[in-house]
């Protein structure tokens, strides 16, 4: 039985690092698990008012569905002035509004990333934290994936180039699909 796993790039970037590394995740993902790409492009800044008028825009009940059908997320997240980017946290705000509060609940998560810094995401990684925590998502702490100095491991066009880290993404992913085979 093949298993589904959400990745959600927090860039919204052309040649982003990040997404970049969720393609090349979705790529080396183990036999019998499939890494289905969602997108957080088309969702609007979180306003209460919005969501009272029109309920959940049509891009946040996608990944609604997409979470809901998963087995665990994987949050490729860059590190935006030491934290969590904006655009990201704002998109889990949202599905996490109405149903999808439940759909967090017990989900396996893991969370990775990659940065021009020396320090890969560490600070973003541990930012998801307290979020996930909320969510009371079950977080995979067994594997941790930062890839620092992105621009010496992707080509100008956001795509893994590195053997290296393309083998370190595919330990990372098969202990975090393992992990998922008794969901």
């Amino acid at each position: 039985m093949t298993k589904t796993i959400l990745g959600l790039s927090g860039s919204l970037r052309r040649a982003s690092f990040n997404a970049g590394l969720l393609r090349a995740a979705a790529d080396v993902a183990p036999e019998g698990t499939r890494i289905q790409i969602g997108s957080i492009r088309e969702v609007p800044l979180y306003d209460a008012d919005l969501e009272a008028a029109s309920g959940l825009p049509a891009a946040v009940r996608t990944l609604q569905a997409q979470l809901a059908e998963a087995d665990g997320l994987l949050l490729v997240t860059p590190e935006y002035n030491n934290g969590v980017p904006g655009v990201f946290k704002n998109a889990i705000d949202w599905m996490s509004r109405g149903e999808g509060l439940a759909m967090f609940v017990g989900k396996p998560v893991a969370v990775i990333g990659a940065s021009p810094g020396g320090f890969g995401t560490i600070l973003a990684q541990s930012h998801w934290l307290p979020v996930l925590r909320t969510l009371k998502a079950a977080l995979w702490t067994e594997g941790r994936l930062m890839v620092s100095r992105a621009g010496s491991v992707f080509d100008d066009q956001g795509n893994l180039t590195d053997d290296r880290t393309r083998e370190a993404l595919r330990d990372f992913l098969g202990g975090f699909a393992a992990s998922l085979r008794g969901a």
